[in-house]
């Protein structure tokens, strides 16, 4: 359940301190450990959407695509449904409309990227992280429920 909920807490925010984890997850009696553990979650998504984010901007340059702001993503868009898929499997939530901005967002920055020969630079993903992480969004009070997720099913 855990899991879960730091999963949906994801479209909100891709860079939570230990602090704004500690308020969300108050089940919890937070050590070293377990906090270590919730922040490896949150590594272990961010990883997973930077691959996504990496393989559809290199799509796009290959079919062509010369612009980044010409980048869309739709709520119907591949990208959106693997993302959606990932982390909301069961559709527990309805995907805030933010989300799909910082996707977006942060499609352009790779694609800006590669296009301008970054990825050749070791650590050249550095920047774009920086970017993301300003785009965090609050997460909604009702996260901060124990048992939210037994209220929507």
């Amino acid at each position: 359940m855990h899991l879960r909920k730091a999963k949906l807490m994801f479209f909100w925010v891709r860079y939570p301190s230990s602090a704004v984890l500690k308020m969300y997850f108050p089940d919890i009696k937070f050590n070293k450990n377990n906090t270590a553990q919730l922040v490896k979650w949150f590594s272990n998504f961010r990883e997973f959407y930077y691959i996504q984010m990496e393989k559809y901007a290199r799509q796009a340059i290959s079919e062509g695509l010369k612009a980044a702001d010409d980048l869309h993503v739709a709520g119907d868009s591949e990208l959106y449904r693997v993302l959606n898929l990932h982390y909301n499997r069961n559709n527990h939530i309805e995907v805030p409309p933010n989300f799909r901005y910082v996707v977006e967002q942060t499609l352009r920055e790779f694609f800006r990227a590669i296009q301008g020969g970054k990825d050749t630079e070791q650590s050249w993903k550095k920047s774009i992280y920086k970017v993301i992480s300003r785009l965090d969004d609050p997460v909604p009070e009702y996260f901060k429920s124990p048992n939210f997720l037994e209220q929507l099913e």
